[in-house]
C-alpha cells in the first residue's frame, strides 16, 4: 500500500538521517558535493524538500551565515533540523513547495536534495520554470537526485505508479510516496524547457546525480 508522503516521512523520521547517510548509495558524498557547488557569494538560499537538512549540515560549514528558507511536507523533520541548527538563519515553511511562492529574484542559489523522484515531467518543469525566476541574474539551481540512464526504466516506474494509484482509487493530485526517477537527459531537457541558460551533468555514484543549472546574467 502506498503511503501519503507526509505519513511516510513522519514515521522514519527517527531514523531518516542514518539511513540516507549509510544506505542510499552516493548520498554522504553528494552532500558534501553540493555544499562545494554552491556559489560563495550565496547569501540567501531556497531548500526545497529539505527534510531534515542534511546537506545544510555540509553547506553550513562553508556558509555560517547565509540565511535559508526551508521548504518540506513533513513537519516532523522541519522539528528535527530547527534542533540541529538553532543558531541559524532559518526560515522552515511548512507546505508544498509546489504551492509556494518563491517570489522573483530572491535569491542567489536554491537546492534539492533527493526529493523530486516522485513526480512527473510537467509538475516538475513547473516547478522549475517558478525557480528560475525566483533565482537572481547570475543564480543557481543544484538538484542532486535519484536519476536512470534508461528510458525502459524510467518507463517502468511511471506505469507502475499510474497502476498502484489506480488500483488503491488514489486521487490525482494527492502527494503518495512510490519512486519515479527519470533519465538523466529528460531531467536535462527539463530544466533546458525552464529557461535555464547553462545545464549540466557534474557529478554521479551509482543513481545518485548531480545537475547545475545557471541564469545567465542579462
Amino acid at each position: 500500500m502506498l503511503e501519503k508522503m507526509s505519513d511516510f516521512f513522519t514515521t522514519r523520521v527517527a531514523g531518516y538521517d542514518q539511513h540516507m547517510l549509510n544506505n542510499v548509495a552516493g548520498c554522504k558524498e553528494g552532500y558534501i558535493k553540493m555544499a562545494e557547488l554552491l556559489p560563495k557569494a550565496t547569501a540567501n538560499l531556497l531548500d526545497l524538500g529539505c527534510g531534515t537538512g542534511l546537506e545544510l549540515d555540509e553547506i553550513f560549514k562553508t556558509h555560517p551565515h547565509i540565511k535559508v528558507a526551508g521548504i518540506d511536507l513533513t513537519e516532523a523533520m522541519l522539528d528535527v533540523l530547527k534542533k540541529k541548527h538553532p543558531d541559524k538563519d532559518l526560515t522552515l515553511i511548512h507546505t508544498s513547495y509546489f504551492d509556494y511562492d518563491f517570489g522573483i529574484e530572491k535569491y542567489e542559489a536554491v537546492i534539492s536534495f533527493q526529493t523530486l523522484h516522485h513526480y512527473s515531467h510537467e509538475q516538475k518543469i513547473k516547478l522549475y520554470s517558478r525557480v528560475y525566476t525566483a533565482l537572481k541574474p547570475g543564480g543557481r539551481y543544484i538538484e542532486c537526485d535519484y536519476m536512470v540512464t534508461e528510458q525502459e526504466v524510467e518507463d517502468f516506474y511511471f506505469k507502475e505508479n499510474e497502476r498502484i494509484r489506480k488500483e488503491q482509487n488514489i486521487p490525482d493530485g494527492e502527494f503518495y510516496h512510490y519512486d519515479t526517477p527519470c533519465t538523466i537527459d529528460n531531467q536535462l531537457k527539463m530544466l533546458r524547457l525552464a529557461k535555464f541558460d547553462q545545464v549540466d551533468m557534474v557529478w554521479r555514484k551509482e543513481n545518485t546525480t548531480i545537475l547545475v543549472a545557471d541564469k545567465a546574467i542579462k
